[in-house]
This record gives C-alpha cells, structure tokens and sequence, in this order.
C-alpha cells in the first residue's frame, strides 16, 4: 500500500454521492415541458453536457442551448432544481469526510461545470462546508476526466505533489488517468463503500 496522502481528491457523482442522471432529466423535462427521451438526447446525445465539462462554453451557453431546440428558456433555478432532485447524500459520508479532513486536505474533483460548484454550497450544504471552497469542477480545468492534465491541473492548484495525492472515483477509467498522471487512485464502487476504501489507506 502506498503512503498515507496529504490529499484526497473525491468524486462527487457516484462516491460522495448516489447520483441518478434519469431522475435529473426527468425533472428538468417536466420544468420545460418537454419529454424525457428529447432532453436526454439535447443534453448528452449532442455532446453538449461534455462541452460544458470541459469549459469549453459557459454556464448561460450550457442553458441556452438546452431550451434552444424546443424553443424554450432553461432558467438557473430549474437546472440546479433538477440537480438537487438527482443527488442523495448519506449523512454518514459527511462524518466520513470530515475524519478524512482532521488528517490532510480534501478537495472535491468532479466532471462538471461551473454551475454546479457555484451551487453546490445551496444545494448540500453539510457536504460542501468540508471542502471550505476547494470544490473543482473539470470546467475550471480545461478539460474532462481521465485526461491526466486534469489531475496535474488540480494538484498543482492545490499545492500537493502527484505521489502525494489520492483520487478516490467511481470510474475506473479515471482511475487509471489518475495514475498515469503520476497520483494514487482507487476505484470507489459507490458510497456505500467508500469507508472501506479510505480505510485501505489508513484513513478510516
């Protein structure tokens, strides 16, 4: 097992979070009054939700273009509505984190846009007040998981050395992008899980 690390790197989707992606669209598809199948394929059929993770547009971009082949307005509030509706947190991951925060700095890496980390702190208040502000989005970065400049970019920002650095994600690919990026990862299955895994590496 490596060393004990001065910085873990949690996922949000998937690790801090249980995050249902259909219950996020059918709830944005209701506010816009248009069908599921239809938003799902303007979203991510249409690579617009990967553009905006990787910062190639902006936050009012993102939402025009989500209304724009419906002829309808996306507005901040129904996004971060239908967000908030897709995310379920474990209060016992929060007890988790902050263990993991009274032995070395914890930060949140996640592929997503600008407006979920502005939002972040209304939406899951006790899970956001852990990271005290050090909640990146890949967006902030230049580009998406498992590209390994992501992970230098945010290591680099933090102040922490690679070998120093634990990313902790419920996607094996980024797992390994991690690693050759020159971090330690470990896969999280979900986070149900994640005390076993932070225990691994002696921060249970």
């Amino acid at each position: 097992m490596s060393t004990t690390p001065s910085l873990v790197l949690f996922d949000l989707d998937g690790v801090l979070v249980d995050y249902d992606r259909a219950t996020r669209v059918a709830h944005l598809a209701a506010a816009v009054d248009v069908d599921a199948a239809s938003l799902h394929a303007a979203l991510f059929d249409s690579g617009l939700e990967d553009r905006f993770d990787a910062g190639e547009i902006d936050g009012q971009a993102y939402l025009d273009a989500i209304g724009a082949p419906f002829g309808r307005r996306v507005d901040h509030a129904a996004w971060c509505a239908a967000r908030r509706a897709a995310m379920r947190l474990d209060p016992r991951t929060v007890t988790q984190v902050e263990a993991v925060a009274a032995r070395c700095e914890v930060a949140v890496l996640t592929n997503n846009g600008g407006l979920l980390v502005d939002a972040l702190p209304a939406l899951l208040p006790s899970l956001a007040t852990c990271f005290e502000g050090r909640l990146l989005a890949s967006a902030q970065l230049g580009a998406r998981k498992p590209d390994p400049q992501v992970f230098r970019a945010a290591v680099a920002m933090l102040g922490h050395a690679p070998q120093a650095t634990l990313v902790l994600d419920d996607s094996r690919a980024n797992v390994e992008g991690a690693r050759r990026a020159g971090l330690q990862a470990a896969h999280v299955a979900g986070p149900e899980v994640l005390g076993n895994v932070l225990a691994a590496y002696g921060l249970g």
